[in-house]
């Protein structure tokens, strides 16, 4: 049977906020898991910023779970949690080492209660060394991973455009539980897990060739480091479009770009003529291929290019990216819905790719539902009256009047 949801059947409780441990159990919810939001019940996740389901940030990383809205400084709520940990499969928590040991809910005790738990763990730094106790958010692990000096110049370091770390972050977390769960489910007889990752871990991922470069050539690369190796260009057409080119070391598609250019003559210019020698005079190489780009349109670019079947793509814009026939082709976004606009997981299955459930939870939207599913009415009416839970109340609001957050994590 083609199922594009195999984590159907997998439950999985979420001690997560702003991005990392979220977008991990996002990934899991689209996959098909049934994913429980364990949120402090004044405000919930810091990313719903004060407007409830109306923040696009909340949605984009909370859509599809059920919201549990639970006091976790009192005893009481503790151990609701533990009674819940029998009943699920895994466990996600974003907070600094020691903060969810402190609070009884650490993987210890948590794997004691449930010996086959997948516990996942993500953070700044990791639980031991000089920076472990750090706050630590996206800007933090990329500046600490190597990533901001890999695209800067030398001596001129600067900030990305997005939240890189965070959702490597969110990705590795998603990869060890996926492999704790495969691990567990080949032998009954294998207990759970402790997966346990970082920021700074997560941009390993991301800076490997760099670090694998930085060995070749003994120093360290920066941004402009690569681009004679790749032989990739980027490059200024006549209409103020653009277009970038990844040649490799292949010859076939250095002569395709000549013949594409009209400049067969650099084909034998002796500066030119192998892949190391373009290697070396790279620098001398890329005016004379931006002058020529400078020419012809980004349409006239993409046809000369596409005939000569040289690698390219233009250089998009999101706006252009989500409009784009082949990511409409992919499906790799849920349609628009008011001020939503949601990014589907980036696998498909059997060809179908999984949707997403457009609604996120209100604070607390399933707290009694599942609480009842260990605790008796009246049991959930006490912790209701004093507080420990609370069951939602709809606020959702127009908040077109409520300007868009300026730049990364408050």
């Amino acid at each position: 049977m083609q199922n594009e949801r195999p984590l159907s059947g997998i439950r999985v409780l979420e001690a997560g906020s702003y991005i990392s441990g979220p977008y991990a159990g996002a990934l899991l919810a689209a996959l098909g898991a049934d994913v429980v939001k364990i949120e402090p019940p004044k405000g919930g996740d810091p990313f719903r910023r004060g407007v409830e389901v109306s923040s696009p940030y909340f949605v984009q990383y909370n859509a599809g779970k059920r919201s549990l809205a639970v006091d976790l400084k009192g005893p009481d709520g503790v151990a609701l949690i533990r009674k819940l940990l029998p009943h699920y499969d895994v466990f996600i928590e974003n907070a600094r080492p020691g903060k969810m040991a402190a609070l009884g809910l650490g993987p210890e005790a948590c794997m004691a209660i449930n010996p086959r738990l997948v516990y996942s763990a993500a953070s700044g730094f990791g639980d031991g060394g000089e920076y472990r106790d750090r706050a630590a958010y996206d800007s933090i692990g990329q500046s600490m991973g190597g990533y901001y000096s890999i695209m800067s110049d030398t001596e001129a370091p600067r900030l990305t455009g997005t939240c890189v770390a965070d959702l490597i972050t969110g990705i590795t977390a998603t990869m060890g539980i996926l492999a704790g769960l495969v691990g567990r489910g080949m032998n009954p007889s294998n207990g759970g897990v402790l997966v346990q990752t970082s920021l700074l871990e997560a941009m390993s991922t991301i800076t490997i060739d760099a670090i694998t470069q930085m060995h070749e050539i003994g120093k360290s690369p920066t941004r402009e480091s690569r681009h004679p190796q790749a032989q990739n260009f980027c490059l200024a057409t006549a209409d103020s479009g653009s277009i970038t080119l990844h040649l490799s070391s292949s010859e076939k598609f250095w002569r395709a770009l000549a013949q594409a250019m009209e400049r067969p003559d650099l084909i034998t210019d002796p500066r030119f003529e192998t892949y190391y020698d373009r290697l070396k005079n790279y620098f001398e190489l890329r005016p004379i291929v931006e002058e020529e780009f400078r020419k012809r349109t980004r349409d006239d670019w993409e046809a000369r290019l596409t005939a000569q079947d040289v690698p390219f793509a233009p250089v998009l814009t999101l706006t252009e990216l989500t409009q784009h026939p082949q990511t409409q082709w992919l499906e790799l976004l849920e349609p628009v819905r008011g001020n939503d606009l949601l990014v589907r997981p980036p696998w498909r299955f059997f060809g179908k790719r999984p949707g997403r459930a457009f609604d996120a939870p209100f604070i607390g939207q399933h707290s009694r539902e599942i609480a009842a599913e260990v605790l008796s009415p009246e049991e959930i009416e006490r912790l209701v009256d004093a507080g420990t839970i609370v069951p939602a109340k709809d606020t959702r609001r127009d908040c077109s009047d409520v300007p868009p957050p300026q730049g990364g994590l408050p």
